[in-house]
């Protein structure tokens, strides 16, 4: 890979995964305790409403992309280029992989399904929900340090 593209695709997965760290950031500092606030029918209605919404075109592209990105910039620089600036790109995707990518799918999409099943006026809907919250944010609180970590992995690479 050249220099130019190595640093455009650098470029990218910074901005990508700062994006997502700024949207997974805004979850874990106000959104869920918002959603909190509300009584757990409404809370409950909301989340639905924002799991649906956020599986869009351009939140997939952005959230996949980016992972997609870093690997294949990684591993395409690590191998023609096994320099330390070659190792932090090797880590700020793997972090993102793992930490944003593996958590979404083995941590809070699961939870979002379950939410996705759950009746909003059921009575055992109010307890269920507090542990959702509990967990779907601790879940999130990963995720948003790993793509922070990641985006402050591919910056040092530049």
């Amino acid at each position: 890979m050249s220099d130019r593209i190595i640093h455009a695709l650098t470029i990218t997965s910074v901005l990508g995964s700062g994006i997502v760290a700024g949207v997974f950031f805004a979850f874990s500092s106000f959104v869920m305790a918002a959603l909190a606030r509300l009584p757990a029918n409404q809370g409950i209605a909301a989340m639905q409403s924002i799991n649906i919404t956020v599986i869009n075109p351009l939140f997939m592209l952005i959230l996949f992309g980016t992972g997609l990105l870093g690997a294949a910039l990684a591993v395409g620089v690590y191998l023609a280029w096994p320099q330390p600036r070659g190792l932090l790109l090797v880590a700020g995707a793997v972090i993102y992989i793992v930490g944003v990518l593996g958590v979404t799918m083995a941590g809070n999409v699961p939870l979002n399904d379950a939410l996705a099943a759950t009746n909003p006026q059921s009575a055992e809907s109010a307890s269920w929900w507090a542990g959702y919250l509990k967990d779907w944010t601790t879940w999130n609180h990963v995720r948003t340090i790993a793509s922070a970590l990641s985006m402050l992995l591919f910056l040092l690479a530049l």
